[in-house]
């Protein structure tokens, strides 16, 4: 996800807030569910040594405490509904990476392929149960949880209309319309992060219009960061691509209705200073390396058959022959010029 420039100290003030609140909730679980659940925390490694992984960048959480300082809260005051936001977004990637089969999430392991497919929906399980109860808790506990409930209502709705997606033609009648797609993505990434934002002024002990008004800002932002995160995952920096999971590589996501009907191409790594030279592609295919013809690639598979093939093919192959027929301009392959 984009960064949304949250301050720096901002940021620092809600993690030293949320990391012991997040252990205490966590250390209720049973040990081997406590275990993976510290694993996909970054907290410990498969065999639960202690060690410091990319815990993420924390900005549902700390938007919750913001917002709760803005409504005449104190962070404090936030740190359940903070706590409950942030454990729902990771259940949220621990059952998606098995949805996709992505192996890798923060350049480890998913929890899946690490603990056993079952274990890992057992884990994500009690991340939500514990989400559930942490948002239940405090003076403002009905609010909160009417919220929670509603956020995840709309989060699997989103999930949903993903994967239903992935099964309508890209042209045509059937096709995805670009409202559908918004509403898509502002229930499947818009909903936890208006609850976030909700919850915080909940906490804080503001009306229940401010929340209201608090949850459509979210779900709006939630909406901005999906859009960003879809362009970036096709035309994005090789740096900030090369960071996304195998099936988005794989080309096995279509992140909108307006994109073109060609999975995403994976380029080699930056080479040292030197004469340029033609960039290698190769596509991403369920069935094997496909062909790239003068107008384009041909329409990428389902998701679930794209993800099969496990990660993307590092580094590319060389280029077929180019084709005697004349490639249209806005088709010709980019060279590089590195």
């Amino acid at each position: 996800m984009p960064d949304i420039g949250f301050p720096a100290g901002a940021l620092a003030r809600c993690r030293q807030l949320l990391e012991p609140a997040m252990r205490a909730t966590v250390a209720d679980l049973h040990p081997w569910t406590e275990r993976m659940a510290a694993f996909t925390l970054g907290w410990s490694d498969i065999d639960g040594t202690p060690v410091e992984a990319d815990t993420g960048k924390g900005l549902r959480p700390a938007l919750a405490m913001l917002c709760a300082e803005a409504a005449g809260g104190t962070f404090e005051s936030a740190v359940p509904g903070a706590v409950a936001v942030e454990l729902v977004h990771v259940f949220s990637l621990v059952h998606d990476d098995i949805i996709d089969s992505d192996e890798r999430r923060r350049h480890r392991p998913a929890v899946w392929k690490a603990y056993g497919v079952g274990p890992a929906v057992l884990a994500g399980d009690a991340l939500l149960a514990l989400a559930v109860r942490s948002a239940a808790s405090g003076p403002h506990a009905a609010a909160a949880a009417s919220l929670l409930s509603s956020a995840l209502v709309e989060l699997v709705h989103g999930q949903t209309l993903d994967m239903a997606f992935e099964e309508r033609p890209w042209t045509g009648p059937e096709a995805v319309t670009v409202a559908e797609y918004t509403s898509m993505a502002a229930d499947k990434t818009g909903s936890l992060i208006g609850c976030a934002a909700a919850l915080g002024v909940t906490f804080a002990g503001a009306p229940a219009v401010l929340a209201t008004r608090m949850y459509g800002m979210g779900r709006d932002l939630g909406l901005a960061f999906q859009m960003v995160d879809d362009v970036l995952g096709i035309w994005g920096t090789l740096r900030a691509r090369a960071s996304r999971s195998s099936a988005t590589c794989a080309g096995a996501r279509r992140p909108s209705p307006c994109w073109p009907p060609w999975p995403p191409l994976c380029r080699d790594p930056p080479e040292p200073p030197g004469p340029p030279r033609a960039a290698s592609w190769r596509s991403c295919s369920p069935r094997g390396p496909r062909t790239r013809t003068p107008y384009g690639w041909p329409p990428t598979s389902s998701r679930r058959r794209a993800a099969a093939t496990g990660p993307c093919p590092w580094p590319p192959t060389t280029p077929p022959a180019p084709s005697t027929r004349s490639t249209p301009p806005s088709r010709r392959p980019v060279t590089s010029a590195r």
